[in-house]
Formats: structure tokens, C-alpha cells, sequence
């Protein structure tokens, strides 16, 4: 009998306040938010970083690993990267650094290792990025007998360092380039319209990753110093040119052909050309940061610069079609 009376006071209750009784009744489940207008225009759904199981943690883990070394192997191997982790300024390290963690903060709000859609995850995918990117090259490098566990901290840490920016951008570009066609990677981010800034932005992304991989080499220098001026003036024109027909002229997939009755200067002017003044700019930081300024004439660093923003501004082209 005290039982039916209990069952028909938990009826008057749902009665009185349904939301309230399921609220209750119900056994908990993951909480996923709708978010209108995706990535792709349409509604998609943002799991919160604590209904992640270990199994899409560790697949997410996985794929950023398996970014970061494919997109680092070539500085792995190359020897000028090992000597610059001994004796570069550790200034200028530290400097390389944190201009790049707020590059990966933006990199993540519009790739990243999961779908996010606040700053506090953001910073803390370029976190795990920086993180899984050193754990990457201190295995690679201990593999190579370029690194000893027994060497000093500060050798240590500057030979990893050097490694993991380039390597923590091929991180948070992994799901971009490798993501499966199930989960929640379906959403491409391929898909979406930049705005002016975001393309500027990834034009920068783009001529700091290819810059890096070849502005710590002698072939830099010594190109150069063979050059005159007028062949200066001809490679800066060749990158400029090579950009402006990557992004508009040749029908690369993920290029944006130019409507018939939009004059060819337009899109020169408003992308081709601060796209280029980017990867220039990029070129003169990396060139400092590795110390290929110190002692040279302005003359040699314009000379310099212009080798340097010939991969660069590719880098930059070649990013507006990949991401």
C-alpha cells in the first residue's frame, strides 16, 4: 500500500513539473551543443572537451602526432637545425616562441586538433599541440643520436624547441589533412568563406612554415651572395607572379578564380600583394631569428630577404589552397 501511495505522488509530481521529473528520472547523457552557422554555413555540434572519450582522445592525440612529424621530418633531418639548437640566443628562441603560440591560438579557433568554439580551448589545443609536437622530436632526435638525454637542460631544450614550431603547426593541420570521413572530422573547414583577416592570416601561417624550412641553411645565404640586383628584381617578380596565378589564374583546386567582370587588378591588389609584403615580413623575422641579419649590410639583407620570400610566398599561395 506504501508503495502505490508512492508511485501515485511521483505521478502527481510529473504531472505538475514534467521538465523537472525527467530532469531527474532520466540517466544522465553527453551534453552536445548546436551551434548555428558551422564552418560550413549549417548547424554543427560542438562536443565539450569532458564528453571526450579516451578512445577520440587518443585518435585525436594520434593524428596530431602523426601531423607533427610529417610536417617537421624534413627539419628533423637537416643538420643546421641541430646546430642552431646549441648555439642560437636563446632570445631570439624564446622570441620565435611566443610569436608563435598566439599564431596557433588562431590556427586552432579555425582548424585545430577538435572542433572548438571558445578561447579556453582554443589555448589549450595550442597547448597540446606544442606538448604532443615535443614529445615528437625528443623521440625522433634521441632515435637520430642527435640528442642525449644525459646533455645539459638548456641543450636540450633549445634543440627541441627550435624543432616544435614548425612541428606544433603540422599538429593543429592534421585534421585538415588526414581526418578521416567519419566523426565529427566531417565538418571541413575547407568549406568555409574567410574573411579578408583570416586569409591575410593564413597566408602568414603558410610563408612561416615553408620559410622555416629553409631559412636556417647555408644554400640561403650563399644564394645571395650570388645574386646581383637585377636578378633580385627578377626573382621578386617571379614570386609575385607565381602567386597571383596559384590562387587566381590556373584552376588549382582550392583556388578563387576571378569573375569576367572583376578587373585582374582587383584581387592583385587586395590579396596578391599584401600576401606577398607578409611573407617578406615573415622572411625578415625568421632570417633574424636565426641570425642570418647579424653583421650584414642592408644591401646583403634585402638580397637575403628576397631568396627567402621566394619559398616563403609560395607557402603563403600554397596555404589559401590547402586550408
Amino acid at each position: 500500500m506504501g508503495r502505490l501511495n508512492g508511485l501515485s505522488e511521483a505521478h502527481a509530481a510529473a504531472a505538475r513539473e514534467p521538465e523537472a521529473f525527467l530532469r531527474v528520472s532520466l540517466p544522465s547523457r553527453p551534453v552536445v551543443r548546436p551551434v548555428p552557422g558551422g564552418r560550413s554555413g549549417a548547424p554543427v555540434q560542438v562536443r565539450r572537451r569532458d564528453d571526450y572519450g579516451i578512445a577520440q582522445l587518443a585518435r585525436d592525440v594520434g593524428r596530431a602526432g602523426g601531423g607533427a612529424l610529417i610536417f617537421s621530418l624534413p627539419m628533423l633531418m637537416t643538420m643546421e637545425m641541430w646546430d642552431l639548437g646549441l648555439y642560437l640566443d636563446p632570445v631570439r628562441l624564446l622570441v620565435l616562441v611566443l610569436v608563435t603560440l598566439p599564431m596557433l591560438v588562431l590556427l586552432s579557433r579555425r582548424i585545430g586538433i577538435e572542433s572548438t568554439r571558445n578561447w579556453r580551448d582554443d589555448c589549450l589545443d595550442a597547448a597540446l599541440a606544442l606538448g604532443i609536437s615535443a614529445v615528437v622530436c625528443l623521440v625522433v632526435l634521441v632515435l637520430f643520436g642527435v640528442v642525449r638525454l644525459d646533455e645539459p637542460a638548456d641543450v636540450l631544450a633549445g634543440k627541441i624547441a627550435i624543432q616544435m614550431v614548425p612541428a606544433s603547426i603540422g599538429a593543429l593541420l592534421a585534421r585538415s589533412q588526414f581526418a578521416g570521413s567519419s566523426g565529427e572530422g566531417n565538418e571541413s573547414p575547407r568549406e568555409a568563406r574567410e574573411p579578408y583577416g583570416g586569409e591575410l592570416f593564413l597566408m602568414g601561417i603558410g610563408a612561416l612554415f615553408l620559410g622555416l624550412n629553409v631559412a636556417p641553411t647555408e644554400e640561403m645565404m650563399l644564394i645571395s651572395y650570388q645574386m646581383s640586383a637585377w636578378h633580385a628584381l627578377g626573382l621578386l617578380a617571379l614570386s609575385i607572379g607565381l602567386m597571383h596565378a596559384f590562387v587566381f589564374a590556373v584552376g588549382f583546386a582550392g583556388g578563387s578564380p576571378t569573375s569576367p567582370e572583376e578587373p585582374w587588378w582587383s584581387p592583385f591588389l587586395r590579396l596578391t600583394l599584401p600576401g606577398y609584403v607578409i611573407a617578406l615580413a615573415m622572411s625578415l623575422f625568421l632570417l633574424w631569428v636565426f641570425a642570418r641579419l647579424d653583421g650584414q649590410e642592408a644591401g646583403s639583407i634585402v638580397m637575403t630577404a628576397v631568396v627567402l620570400a621566394f619559398p616563403s610566398a609560395l607557402g603563403a599561395a600554397a596555404a589559401r589552397l590547402v586550408l
